[in-house]
């Protein structure tokens, strides 16, 4: 019996994020099944190198070399796996990538992972929500997600993200230390929505004037996000790093006592599995499909989007108090082995089974 071949359309590190951390570590997992992966890249580097500077004609000598790309892979391949987003991404990269494997007569199979999904498909013209009805199959990674698609009459099957534990292992914790070390790891970008972090790390600060925060991620609120810091008397406690190359992370979970998750928008953060694994106690704003993922009281603490005083409250629960630190730390475990690979696995080889059988190839 030959090889399954499998076109996997999404973008791949650098920069490190959600979406391109979990394509690449699906391929690399898939190859090591006997797979044979093809990656086409949506954000693969300008050639020539200079194109990048040609601001407003840029995007050409992105989008042809991906689109010669797509239609090469289509030809080749047994099911395409597209990951998908919400705004241009899906117009850009999405759509062509549906209909060039329809032309190739190749089942696509369309993986979306974008939080705001029902804004998107509710505000953006017919034509989105029809090109996703061209696919052979829609894959979302949480409950929240399925729900918002049955909003749009479109039928979604769930397989969640991956969290590698051979990479992300359980810390040598030192619950209720007087220094902890609190971090997030999400992008400097209003929808994660930082400030609130900050002012509840103030919060708990006052309460622990040891503890420390880290702030792993890059974006364009970066100096705001410092001056408030220094309005707030924390500046000496924060440490904006920036974006930590996904090889690295798991060094940063290593060393917290806390992950903290401010985002006012969210769908299945990979933030939240990777401190289950690493058995960091979280908290987390209860907006989108976070309950989906962690549930308040026994695997995280769940707050209000955009509440620093229930936001200081929940860490100071979890930073004052051993016994919660280590129940809310060891529950996470033994949550996180629902993503590990062994137990993801079948279910992608089975929906790109079912794919190719449907369509009689």
């Amino acid at each position: 019996m030959s090889p399954l071949r499998l076109a996997l359309v999404g973008p791949l590190p650098p920069p490190s994020g959600g979406m391109a951390n979990q394509c690449r570590q699906l391929a690399r997992l898939l190859g090591e099944e006997g797979v044979q992966v093809e990656v086409v890249q949506v954000n693969a580097p300008y050639r020539p190198a200079w194109a990048e500077k040609l601001k407003g004609i840029r995007a050409l000598f992105r989008l042809i070399p991906y689109k010669l790309a797509l239609w090469r892979a289509a030809g080749r391949a047994d099911v395409m796996h597209v990951m998908a987003n919400s705004g241009w991404s899906w117009y850009l990269f999405a759509l062509p990538a549906i209909y060039i494997a329809r032309l190739r007569g190749t089942p696509v199979l369309i993986n979306y992972r974008g939080g705001g999904a029902e804004a998107f498909f509710a505000q953006a013209s017919g034509f989105a929500l029809h090109s996703l009805q061209q696919a052979d199959g829609l894959i979302v990674p949480s409950g929240f997600l399925r729900q918002v698609f049955g909003k749009f009459g479109a039928d979604a099957k769930v397989i969640p993200n991956i969290i590698d534990l051979t990479r992300f292992k359980p810390r040598q914790a030192q619950h209720g230390r007087p220094d902890p070390h609190v971090i997030v790891t999400r992008n400097l970008e209003p929808l994660y929505d930082i400030p609130t972090a900050l002012r509840a790390f103030a919060g708990v600060h006052r309460k622990l004037p040891q503890a420390r925060l880290t702030v792993a991620g890059s974006g364009p609120e970066l100096a705001n996000l410092q001056q408030l810091a220094d309005e707030l008397g924390i500046a000496g406690a924060v440490d904006f790093c920036g974006r930590i190359d996904n090889d690295r992370m798991n060094a940063l979970y290593a060393s917290a006592d806390l992950m903290l998750n401010p985002s006012t928008v969210d769908n299945m953060p990979i933030s939240i599995l990777e401190a289950f694994a690493s058995a960091v106690p979280v908290v987390s704003t209860n907006v989108g499909g976070v309950p989906f993922v962690a549930e308040h009281q026994r695997t995280a603490l769940l707050v209000p989007a955009g509440d620093p005083q229930a936001m200081a409250a929940a860490m100071l629960q979890i930073l004052q108090h051993a016994d919660v630190s280590r129940r809310l730390a060891d529950a996470g475990l033994v949550e996180a082995q629902r993503y590990a690979w062994p137990v993801v696995r079948e279910q992608w080889l089975a929906a790109y089974r079912a794919l190719i059988a449907a369509k009689g190839r």
